[in-house]
């Protein structure tokens, strides 16, 4: 188990140690929200990589990571435990063919420890040998408000309530990171309770980095062309853009192809690694894809 990184630096060190290149605002606030033990917001398009922070904070640190990936109608309940009802029922099945079982007992036993089933929120609380877990809470712009103002109750005391065994209080809170795509506005309030960072797309040099922290097995030339081109298609009018999650995907996909350069046929061939929706890769395919390319290789032509 690794320590709490001493600085800014030692941050940066210790996510590209697990191949997370980041820029230093990125690492400051991190860092910040380790040293304060403040939660982490971190809000930006999909695909940026904010999940990927928190698994890298995870390894980095030897702590466990516990993810509550958050949907619509999510409540309170589902977030933290829910009891086994089959094993309850076998439980009370038994005891009712041995005849003679003791009420109080049997309700005692059924709603004790053996039968919980523990969500992400209770395992978070829980003491962990390694120490305090990495909780994300992934997507929470998916959920509704009333989850919110949960969530701020959790945050700011680290405890959770099980009505039939009493307060679950955590005796070192967890690192806590919250995504969110921005599909709607999370609540001021919420925010408030964390350190904010909008994760952005990366500009060209970073984003070669981290390809080739991803994808090591393409080629210095191949994955400039591979970012000139997505860099030149988040220029153009779709109705998703292209992350840096894509832009992994597709270099994975090219090299599982034994490209060794970008060509019309190629790059037609694999949008749908690149782009999620039909009338964007419609747009694209054909003479649009060859003018990005050249154009992408006018720009690279500049830069060396």
């Amino acid at each position: 188990m690794a320590g709490i990184p001493t600085s800014i630096d030692k941050t940066l060190t210790a996510l590209t140690a697990e191949d997370y290149v980041c820029g230093r605002d990125l690492g400051t606030v991190v860092f910040l929200a380790l040293k304060l033990g403040k939660p982490l917001f971190l809000e930006g398009e999909a695909g940026v990589g904010k999940t990927e922070i928190a698994k890298a904070v995870s390894a980095a640190l030897g702590r466990r990571l516990i993810r509550l990936q958050c949907y619509e109608g999510l409540d309170a309940a589902s977030a933290i435990y829910e009891w086994n009802f089959a094993a309850q029922m076998i439980a009370i099945r038994t005891a009712e063919a041995s005849g003679g079982a003791d009420r109080d007992a049997l309700k005692a036993e059924l709603f004790s420890q053996d039968y919980l089933i523990r969500r992400p929120l209770l395992q978070a609380m829980e003491p962990h040998a390694e120490g305090p877990p990495v909780l994300l809470i992934d997507e929470v712009d998916r959920t509704d408000e009333p989850f919110e103002a949960f969530l701020l109750e959790a945050l700011s005391d680290f405890q959770v309530t099980i009505p039939e065994i009493g307060t679950v209080s955590a005796v070192e809170p967890p690192i806590v990171i919250l995504t969110s795509n921005r599909t709607r506005e999370v609540h001021d309030a919420l925010k408030r309770r964390c350190l904010y960072h909008w994760v952005d797309y990366p500009n060209f040099e970073r984003e070669v980095e981290i390809l080739h922290a991803r994808v090591p097995d393409s080629a210095a030339t191949l994955t400039r062309e591979i970012v000139a081109f997505v860099q030149g298609l988040r220029g153009e009018d779709l109705f998703k853009n292209p992350g840096v999650a894509e832009t992994i995907d597709w270099a994975r996909c090219l090299i599982a192809l034994d490209a060794v350069a970008l060509s019309p046929d190629v790059v037609s061939d694999t949008l749908g690694a690149l782009l999620k929706y039909q009338d964007d890769i419609s747009r694209i395919a054909g003479s649009e894809a060859m003018r990005i390319l050249n154009q992408a290789r006018s720009q690279l032509a500049q830069v060396s």
